[in-house]
């Protein structure tokens, strides 16, 4: 049944094997983007929690400067 859902006896063509290592690569690609941005995410995370102390309710009625 798995040699039906292939296409043929022979296996997996050639063409196949080249996607097949395609979208592994692009797969590794992703995870190591989700990686990095969990990395800079939580250096964010950690900078606004020792700064949130250092806010007062004057700097929230500020206006921004551009």
């Amino acid at each position: 049944m798995a040699k039906a859902l292939v296409g043929f006896v022979g296996g997996p063509t050639v063409d196949q094997l080249h996607e097949t290592a395609r979208l592994r690569r692009r797969v590794a690609d992703l995870e190591a983007e989700v990686l990095r941005l969990n990395v800079e995410n939580d250096g964010l995370l950690r900078t606004l929690a020792e700064r949130v102390d250092e806010v007062t309710a004057g700097d929230l009625l500020e206006p921004l400067s551009h």
